[in-house]
């Protein structure tokens, strides 16, 4: 199965991502943002990083490239997208994840190991969780506050993919800290599963987000 890792200029979990891909039995490859076309991929993820120093705000510019037109058409095809933490605000900056991800309650930069629960199970990131599972992930973000106008409509789509588990570190709307789009192709997170997936990093949970896409 062939996985695009999208770079960007400030891109900075793209060999964290590209390396557990590999674990997983994917064929990583990078793809620039300055790329047109991806179809001759399975799937795409987006690294998390800093897409061109977060000016403006995160994600803003990153939204504008052409390969983000590429990632659409992607879409389209139906294959799956997942972005992780920078690339989950990107995914919400171009509308693809309903909701955005704005600066943390406390405005600072946050970084460290949380307990989270895996609210549905029909995405190709999370099928293979139980539903409520709890599971530890790291979060390093500055601007991960999830907000949504209608958040009801949110959780009646079946679109939450995690949620805070005790703790709410950012001060995120319901604790919601992944949802996806309407199919559940399309997947934004902000917690690192790259950064969970191996023993010797203190958790492998994440690893079942890159397991999960080779069982299509």
């Amino acid at each position: 199965m062939k996985v695009g890792v999208i770079r960007f200029p400030g891109s900075n979990c793209d060999r964290d991502v590209y390396h557990v891909l590999e674990l997983a039995g994917a064929e990583p490859e990078y793809v620039w943002w300055d790329q047109k076309s991806l179809g001759h991929l399975d799937a795409v993820i987006i690294p998390g990083g800093f897409s061109y120093g977060d000016y403006l705000r995160a994600g803003a510019i990153a939204a504008i490239t052409p390969v983000m037109d590429a990632v659409r058409d992607l879409v389209k095809e139906e294959k799956p997208v997942l972005g992780i933490c920078n690339g989950a605000q990107i995914l919400a900056e171009v509308g693809l994840v309903p909701g955005v991800f704005t600066v943390n309650e406390h405005p600072k930069f946050n970084c460290q190991w949380t307990e989270l629960k895996v609210k549905t199970t029909r995405t190709p990131f999370t099928r293979l969780f139980r539903k409520d599972e709890v599971i530890r992930m790291p979060v390093a973000h500055a601007e991960g506050r999830y907000y949504h106008d209608n958040i009801q409509e949110v959780w009646d789509n079946d679109q939450v993919i995690l949620q805070f588990h005790g703790e709410n570190p950012n001060g995120s709307m319901d604790g919601i800290t992944g949802v996806c789009d309407e199919s559940g192709l399309v997947c934004a997170v902000m917690p690192h599963p790259e950064r969970a997936s191996e023993a010797i990093l203190g958790s492998e949970d994440g690893f079942k987000f890159f397991r999960g896409i080779m069982k299509i």
